[in-house]
């Protein structure tokens, strides 16, 4: 079964989240911050990581640069965030991440977005 890593410190959303894709068939575990982000991707395998950027302790970037390159290199990132200046996004790319969404956002594009990036 396809394990997606939902990462963000506000827990509806990740709620909303966890419920569109579970509908969908995935498997989903959740972290609430980077720290717990960094400690469950070194601990199990996920197909997708879903980022949010801005978080209190451990910033989505930061768990970025922190990931062991092998995990970074095998591990697709859908970072999500209400930050959507053009520099942002920039920078965002830069740090690795392969997709980009901004908050707030439609659960139907969500859906899409994962589809695509899981289907190839």
């Amino acid at each position: 079964m396809t394990k997606i890593l939902v990462v963000d410190d506000e827990e509806i959303l990740r709620m909303l989240i966890r419920d569109t894709l579970e509908d969908m068939g995935y498997e989903i575990d959740e972290a609430e911050d980077g720290q717990e982000a960094l400690e469950k991707v070194t601990q199990e395998s996920y197909d997708l990581m879903i980022l949010d950027y801005m978080m209190p302790h451990v910033t989505g970037i930061e768990v970025i640069e922190q990931l062991p390159e092998q995990i970074k290199a095998n591990l697709p990132i859908l970072m999500l965030t209400a930050k959507s200046q053009e520099e942002d996004r920039q920078k965002v790319f830069e740090n690795g991440v392969d997709y980009f969404m901004s908050k707030p956002f439609s659960p139907v594009k969500l859906m899409e977005i994962v589809e695509d990036i899981l289907n190839g």
